[in-house]
């Protein structure tokens, strides 16, 4: 591949990536705004949200990451890196940014959720965070995930299955 057409194939991804990450993005925030307009007083409510969480932020961020992932992980596996190969390990390199990024990322909104106190400020901090999420999870999908190196190495091997 030329180093034009690599470039080209690399904005393409990026393309595709952000047009997933939006789809999975409508899906996050109209959980959460579901969550949020429906379900007002999730803090407190059970044993779990109140020792996860010190207010309301928290429950409903991680209940939409949670479908928001799901979604983003199966479209852009099978459309944007097109990678058949291995999915329970690029589940498990996905989980494993999810297990950093999400504590941190909960961590924060709470800070923020409990200093400003504005009607609308869970909805910016969503934004924020939902920005943050997309630019390093294409980063961390494109160069650990599903890097060209494990993309050959399958390919490698289904020759290899077809020559014997």
């Amino acid at each position: 591949m030329s180093e034009k057409s690599t470039k080209k194939a690399g904005i393409m991804q990026a393309v595709k990536f952000a047009l997933f990450s939006a789809s999975a993005g409508i899906i996050q925030v109209v959980s959460f705004t579901l969550l949020n307009e429906f379900f007002p007083d999730m803090e407190g409510s059970n044993a779990i949200t109140n020792w996860l969480f010190n207010s309301e932020y928290g429950a409903k961020y991680l209940v939409a990451l949670i479908l928001s992932v799901l979604w983003n992980f199966t479209f852009n596996r099978k459309f944007t890196f097109k990678s058949a190969n291995n999915i329970p390990i690029a589940m498990l390199k996905v989980f494993g940014f999810y297990c950093v990024f999400t504590p941190v990322s909960v961590i924060l909104g709470e800070m923020a959720a409990q200093r400003f106190t504005a009607d609308f400020v869970e909805y910016i901090i969503l934004g924020v965070t939902m920005a943050t999420n997309m630019v390093t999870e294409f980063l961390y999908c494109k160069y650990v995930v599903y890097t060209e190196k494990s993309e050959n190495k399958g390919k490698k091997n289904d020759r290899e299955k077809a020559t014997n």
